[in-house]
């Protein structure tokens, strides 16, 4: 890792290893070998079916002990070798104290804290999200083999950040679907692992399921608040990365959110969780609560009159585990009056003790099993380490460079101003969702390696209430060769339960980087902290401003990479994961309403690049390089049939308004394949981001374009390289009409990637006629 400090590991010899080793195991969960009385139990054979484990298991439990093993802290089974577990752990970004299940100490003072999820994001690297994942889980399972965590993580968040001013969309992949869903695909498959059958390296959980985007604004909270969503909304925006996230992803959990959506509770609705995730979807895990979830559909939505109504509607809808005390205090007593069957609690308790025993918890020996040999030096490593500032270096995005102002030059700017509230952070890196870092970075740390620093914050904080310290930090421009300004929000502006009110930098902010720029005598950069996007119009157009770089929250190791782009050891290839909106744009927009799409005849804009056409700061997917790409479509089709299941060629439905159903058509293998080149004209190597949109032939409800694909190509400079893009039809270049129905458009489809258009024609087939 590059500068700040360190709590590395020595693994100097290998009897150090083996002492750290010993000391960091721990006992089995259930089913130890040395227990007589409970290790011939059928539950504990492991060449048994997990399912016949599972119900051996079910079996022998009392009514009193099931119902406390349906809360996020399950109780011991001392009778049957079983101890109690804490289910609620955090990985979002890196392992997390956050819940109770994990904490840091000992061997394990700190974990790999990654850039958070929004940044991460912006790199579009698909592989980096799945890496990530992996890192994350094997210090995980170290931690849990170091007694200090859990194997159940309720990580990711996927949630589509609908509106800018949200204080949680810092954690999510941002406003694209399409996005989100292979964040949450990667991502989970690299925190469970590829293992054989149903085994799981550690059990992720996609969440807040679902049309969850709203904390606390203007009055309206989360636990109060009922989203209004239509079929259509729901079908083509909000459950994209959920589904994705099972069918895909395999993950082991889903967590229903605190909300209504109209007018039922997620965690209490039988169509969501029984019929979708778990039907639809096929989920093969369980699905959990957010935190309280049951009780505040009680006690704050008052949705049914009795505790034990909320209990018995929660375990009949579907869910199987509650994070909070509700279910285990009142499901025995639901059971007892008669409005549940202990069936039903059989059938949902299954699930979660299923999870466990494709964990191994019910092997015996944690040692002696596949990540048994994970341990302290496996946490904080200097590889987990050089990963953390290498996802930071890819998800910094160049939003503007006149000059070109950047990169910065050592030989030339031997002094830097280094200016702002969040200059010398470290804390407000990771974001929220974070554990302990081995160590941080800080800008200013960052900058020092390549220049001589002269630091001055001008003002306290991001909230920067005044100008007492202006003075201070227009003397430092004056004197330096550069200036960087380091600005933007932390966790006291935009976090969970905390929404913004609107989308300007916070305080005086503006006018320190105003009067700091008028005063510097070399090039000034702009550098922005934040999860949410910024309205920086006053910096965009101001010509003394000659850089602007966005760095999220970066990670423990963030300044590090600031450093690197803005000097130039990294060439930025970072773009945008969400529309960066005017302040104008909030004007009479609750985050109250859920539309996606515009109604402008009643002055309703839209919302995110896909159903909104104003103004803008900057676009979904900006991003400058230090080098020039030129992108050419070297080949791909330009007409495509449709092949229709000939169980539905005299639905009047199948083709109707020249679209065809998704269900009606044989979609299995129904791909396109184009072949793009991509070529570096400029003086730098670089990475670049080819984002694939299409627009599809109907102009009525359907979005003005939507990413159907991305992927990310390195090319050295002055060549290039070629990168064919598969497109599946039925999932890609799909629309949802206003019923909730998912159809292909027949006719014209403009494919564009940047500057490169290629028109592919969509005709239906049938019995191999086509049909138009």
């Amino acid at each position: 890792m590059s500068g700040g400090s360190s709590i590395n590991k020595s693994t100097s010899t290998l009897f150090i290893f083996l002492f750290v080793s010993i000391q960091a195991a721990r006992p089995p969960f259930a089913c130890d070998q040395k227990d007589r009385a409970t290790k011939n139990f059928p539950f504990c054979q492991t060449n048994l079916p997990i399912g016949d484990r599972v119900r051996d298991l079910i079996g022998r439990l009392t009514l009193q002990e099931k119902v406390k093993l349906l809360g996020n802290n399950a109780a011991a089974v001392p009778r049957l070798g079983i101890k109690g577990y804490e289910w609620w752990s955090e990985a979002l970004h890196g392992v997390s104290n956050v819940g109770p299940g994990t904490k840091f100490g000992g061997e394990f003072p700190g974990a790999t804290s990654f850039p958070q999820v929004i940044t991460t994001a912006a790199s579009f690297n698909a592989s980096l999200w799945e890496e990530i994942g992996r890192v994350v889980s094997d210090e995980a399972r170290a931690m849990y083999n170091g007694e200090m965590g859990g194997l159940t993580y309720w990580s990711p968040n996927v949630n589509i950040l609908r509106d800018p001013r949200w204080g949680r969309g810092q954690e999510t992949p941002g406003e694209d679907p399409v996005v989100a869903a292979v964040y949450a695909e990667r991502y989970v498959r690299g925190l469970q692992g590829n293992e054989e059958g149903d085994r799981l390296k550690v059990a992720a959980c996609c969440k807040h399921y679902t049309a969850y985007d709203l904390d606390n604004w203007s009055g309206v909270d989360r636990f109060h608040f009922n989203a209004k969503v239509s079929k259509q909304d729901i079908e083509d925006t909000f459950d994209v990365p959920f589904r994705s996230c099972v069918k895909e992803g395999k993950v082991a959990s889903i967590m229903c959110s605190y909300n209504q959506v109209n007018g039922i509770p997620t965690c209490a609705d039988p169509e969501l969780l029984r019929k979708t995730i778990r039907g639809g979807w096929g989920l093969n895990g369980y699905i959990v609560s957010d935190c309280d979830s049951v009780g505040v559909f009680y006690d704050s939505q008052h949705y049914t009159s009795t505790p034990e109504e909320a209990a018995a509607a929660a375990i009949k809808a579907g869910l199987d585990l509650d994070c909070g005390p509700f279910l285990s205090q009142h499901t025995e007593n639901a059971v007892h009056i008669g409005i549940l069957k202990e069936a039903a609690i059989d059938t949902n308790l299954a699930n979660t003790v299923a999870v466990q025993m494709r964990l191994g918890m019910f092997d015996g020996e944690p040692s002696a099993q596949q990540y048994g040999h994970l341990g302290p030096r496996d946490v904080c490593s200097p590889a987990h380490q050089e990963l953390a500032v290498e996802a930071a270096r890819q998800g910094i995005v160049l939003l503007k460079n006149h000059g070109p102002a950047l990169p910065l030059s050592p030989r030339r700017h031997r002094t830097v101003a280094v200016v702002g509230p969040n200059s010398d952070v470290t804390v407000t890196m990771i974001g929220n969702y974070a554990g302990v870092a081995c160590g941080y970075t800080s800008p200013l740390q960052g900058i020092s390696k390549y220049a001589k620093t002269i630091h001055e914050k001008g003002c306290g904080d991001v909230a920067c209430t005044n100008d007492k310290l202006f003075a201070g930090a227009v003397n430092a421009a004056r004197q330096a060769d550069a200036t960087v300004l380091v600005m933007g929000l932390d966790q006291s502006i935009e976090a969970e339960f905390r929404d913004r009110t609107g989308l300007l930098l916070p305080g005086f902010q503006q006018e320190l980087i105003s009067e700091v720029s008028k005063a510097s005598r070399g090039p000034v950069v702009l550098v922005l902290m934040s999860g949410g996007p910024v309205d920086v119009t006053f910096a965009n157009n101001d010509p003394r401003i000659g850089g602007i770089v966005w760095a999220g929250y970066p990670g423990q190791a963030g300044g590090a990479a600031i450093a690197d782009v803005l000097f130039g050891a990294h060439n930025p290839g970072g773009k945008l994961p969400m529309t960066w909106y005017p302040q104008e744009y909030l004007k009479n927009l609750p985050m109250t309403t859920m539309d996606m799409r515009s109604n402008l005849a009643k002055g309703y804009p839209g919302r995110t690049y896909r159903f909104y056409k104003g103004p803008l700061v900057y676009p979904f997917g900006h991003g400058l390089s230090y080098t020039k790409f030129i992108t050419t479509i070297f080949e791909a089709p330009k007409t495509l049939a449709i092949p229709i299941d000939g169980r539905h060629t005299s639905n009047s439905s199948t083709i109707s308004n020249k679209s065809i159903r998704v269900t009606h058509a044989k979609c299995s293998k129904l791909s396109i394949q184009i072949h793009i080149d991509v070529k570096n004209v400029g003086p730098k190597d670089g990475s670049h981001t080819l984002l694939v949109f299409s627009k599809p032939p109907v102009d009525v409800w359907v979005p003005h374009k939507q990413l159907v694909a991305f992927q990310k190509v390195y090319v050295p400079t002055r060549s290039k390289q070629r990168v064919a893009i598969n497109i599946h039809v039925c999932k890609y270049l799909s629309v949802v009409d206003k019923a909730g129905v998912r159809r292909i458009s027949i006719g014209e489809h403009s494919i564009h990637i940047g500057d490169a258009k290629h028109s592919l024609s969509l005709q239906a087939s049938v019995l191999g006629v086509i049909k138009s």
